[in-house]
């Protein structure tokens, strides 16, 4: 599932997402358009997602996140 797909099924406003992972809603954005942003901030949306889900989501189960070390 793509990050959006996860924010909706949450019921999670981007604002609310970003504050989650502790990242600026522009870099959600970026990582929502597929600009490249580092594994460890992806790995902070997935973190967010995960906690808010109560499942394991890792960075990788994001599909169409582009990352870079």
């Amino acid at each position: 599932m793509t990050i959006e797909e996860y924010r909706v099924k949450l019921g999670w406003s981007k604002a609310r997402l970003a504050r989650e992972a502790g990242i600026d809603v522009s870099t959600l954005n970026d990582a929502m358009s597929g600009k490249r942003i580092y594994k460890a901030t992806a790995s902070r949306i997935a973190r967010a997602i995960s906690e808010g889900l109560g499942q394991e989501i890792t960075y990788q189960d994001l599909d169409g996140v582009n990352t870079y070390d």
